[in-house]
């Protein structure tokens, strides 16, 4: 799974006109569920999305990075975004093949939901409208936003890299590896 999670101090989702969520301080979180996602994964993501600290201390308010959304007993607002899944890597057509498809992700996502619920307080979770066309506003508080996958880096499987026509062929891409190093004072 991967969750896109931002820092709100509101958010909402209009379905056909009609506003259907709207939280006040909290989380906004945008959630892709991949074609081999299981329960674990679920519990990953949900054990990040409650206790990921990026709220300022509500007694001390000039100490950052000090609270949960649930210390603060914020709001959180998910929305399902299989686009999340998308392999770009190839020409310019995304990719969404690692994505799970509709009557399964449906159902991992609804689960996800009363998981995140019985972690917290069901009260406080709100959600989008799974596979609608969806307006979704917020005002990012920061802005603040992070990018968590439950397993790094495994929904996009990378072509090995070609050398250039006439090149030597190297263990790693020259780029990666110069940019890895730090530059020398002249």
């Amino acid at each position: 799974m991967r969750a896109v999670i931002q820092r709100v101090a509101s958010a909402s989702v209009t379905v056909d006109n009609e506003v259907i969520s709207k939280i006040s301080k909290g989380l906004m979180v945008l959630v892709g569920i991949g074609t081999d996602d299981t329960e674990a994964d679920i519990s990953a993501i949900t054990n990040k999305i409650l206790n990921l600290r990026v709220f300022n201390d509500p007694k001390d308010p000039d100490k950052m990075w000090k609270a949960s959304v649930k210390d603060i007993e914020g709001e959180i607002l998910c929305v399902s975004q299989f686009t999340l899944l998308a392999n770009t890597t190839k020409g310019n057509k995304p990719d969404f093949h690692k994505a799970m498809s509709t009557e399964p992700g449906r159902n991992m996502y609804a689960n996800f939901l009363e998981k995140l619920g019985q972690a917290y307080k069901p009260e406080r979770v709100q959600d989008g409208k799974f596979g609608a066309m969806m307006d979704v506003s917020l005002t990012n508080e920061g802005p603040v936003t992070f990018t968590i996958d439950s397993r790094k880096f495994e929904y996009v499987d990378m072509p090995p890299a070609k050398p250039a026509k006439g090149a030597k062929s190297s263990s790693a891409p020259q780029s990666r590896e110069k940019s890895a190093q730090p530059m020398a004072n002249p």
